[in-house]
């Protein structure tokens, strides 16, 4: 016999039976210690809980409003399409531009298109997106673009 066929024996240890008499030392209060919280049936005590200090969530102040019905939009100023060479774009081009974040199959966050400042945009082009501010809609087709929503 090698020392690499050497195996360890099969020791089975048994499962330390609680609450079975005072001989197993487990027996009384079941390794519970006495009374209180944490020896009764269903005795745990959350993670949050402070020992009846001031919980911190109540503590802290409660400020503003978060509405859960906002729509979040991605947004594209028409100064950027004006550094740009095409004249026809749509949430395709855009996103390929880098111009707005692409979206996750299960994400669908609408683009608009708003009006940084009337004076420089000088450039006929036709935008497909999903809303425009009243000004950029004005000033595109004004200059004798198209300004269509999706």
């Amino acid at each position: 016999m090698l020392l690499h066929d050497i195996k360890r024996p099969d020791i089975k240890k048994n499962k330390k039976r609680l609450g079975k008499g005072e001989g197993s030392g487990w027996g009384g209060t079941s390794g519970k210690g006495h009374k209180g919280q944490k020896s009764r049936s269903g005795g745990t005590i959350p993670a949050w809980f402070e020992g009846g200090q001031m919980p911190l969530q109540r503590r802290v102040p409660k400020r503003g409003f978060k509405n859960p019905f906002r729509i979040e939009c991605r947004i594209v100023n028409l100064g950027t399409l004006l550094k740009l060479d095409i004249t026809e774009f749509d949430i395709e081009i855009l996103e390929e531009l880098n111009l707005i974040r692409k979206l996750r199959k299960h994400e669908q966050a609408p683009v608009k298109i708003l009006a940084d400042s009337e004076e420089e945009f000088n450039k006929t082009i036709t935008i497909k997106a999903n809303s425009f501010s009243k000004t950029a809609k004005e000033i595109i087709e004004k200059l004798g673009g198209k300004a269509e929503v999706i």
